[in-house]
């Protein structure tokens, strides 16, 4: 059987492809490429180059191929821009992810696995979250995705769709053998933008807000690296396969670094002091949010290898200076 994998060009979804290429599996991209890079994709899988709400596209791709599933992680991802294009947000997150969910049960696919997000907490009370806490998403990034698990589990309680919404905590570091990473030049993932800081490639890194209630005054989260992440995302297959209950899933070791930090193990890493500009908070953020994932390590038997914020920054800037040397030879 085939998996499809949406936004596998993109930075979580490529090492996605690469995880399930090594498993064996037969594998098949949908990806517009307009934010990810064709090159960032397995050789071994296949590309279809289009948009995951091209409802002509996605019934002509399901008819042609047998898919045992679909993994979804095309859509948009930037809280801040969020605030500044719901409209826009609610379109690629929400109203797309139902013409992928639509097709999938039209075609018979019996199984789904989400990329969903911890934004779904929003400022939480209480730290560790699990995710049976209050869902109080504090930007339409978080109320979008929100919105896509609610599809799928009304989807699965109507049609029988299987189905796996793994909650994201903060996803940083690079495939351990270079294959791939977070390549978006202006994204805005802290330890990537932390990482270009230090490699001269910005000027400096701002902190927005330095008046929250953590020990050092700026935000906390979870870093989760990626590999351990797309591990996650083979479990849960492997799990829906076995027949195992559709369920929501938070990832995330369970403890949270705040972002002064992630700064200083970035400058350890590097060997370079950051020019850090502290400066207002940001819409949409909370204060802290760290996972409680024993559902994953029970339920899936999720098993991470890679809990060490110093090891997730020195994978990510590696990564970094790959893309640099890779765009001197361009």
């Amino acid at each position: 059987m085939t998996i499809l994998v949406t936004g596998g060009a993109g930075y979580i979804g490529s090492h996605m492809v690469y995880a399930l290429v090594d498993a064996g599996e037969d594998v098949v991209v949908l990806d517009n490429l307009s934010t990810g890079f064709w090159w960032a994709i397995s050789p071994q899988a296949r590309l279809v180059e289009g948009d995951v709400g091209n409802e002509v596209l996605l019934a002509r791709v399901m008819r042609e191929e047998a898919f045992d599933a679909v993994i979804h992680f095309a859509g948009s991802i930037v809280v801040p821009e969020s605030v500044a294009d719901p409209l826009g947000y609610y379109l690629n997150n929400t109203v797309k992810t139902r013409c992928l969910i639509a097709a999938a049960v039209a075609a018979g696919i019996p199984r789904f696995v989400f990329s969903s997000t911890a934004a779904v907490y929003g400022n939480p009370s209480v730290n560790p979250v699990f995710e049976d806490a209050l869902l109080d998403p504090m930007s339409p990034y978080g109320r979008s995705k929100l919105m896509s698990e609610w599809m799928l589990r009304d989807t699965h309680a109507a049609h029988g769709l299987q189905f796996a919404a793994l909650r994201y905590f903060n996803v940083a570091g690079a495939d351990p053998k270079g294959r791939t990473g977070q390549s978006t030049p202006r994204a805005t993932h802290l330890i990537k933008v932390a990482c270009q800081t230090a490699l001269g490639q910005r000027d400096h890194l701002d902190v927005y807000g330095t008046d929250y209630p953590t020990p050092d005054g700026t935000c906390i989260r979870d870093y989760i690296h990626v590999s351990d992440l797309v591990a996650a995302h083979l479990d849960a297959l492997r799990h829906l396969r076995a027949g195992g209950e559709s369920g929501i899933f938070n990832c995330g070791y369970g403890r949270g670094f705040s972002v002064l930090e992630v700064a200083r193990a970035v400058e350890r890493a590097s060997g370079h002091k950051l020019d850090l500009r502290l400066t207002e908070r940001r819409a949409g953020d909370p204060a802290a949010i760290v996972a409680g994932a024993d559902r994953a390590r029970t339920i899936l038997g999720w098993k991470p290898q890679h809990d060490d914020l110093d090891g997730i920054v020195a994978s990510a800037l590696a990564w970094e200076k790959h893309l640099i040397r890779r765009n001197e030879a361009a």
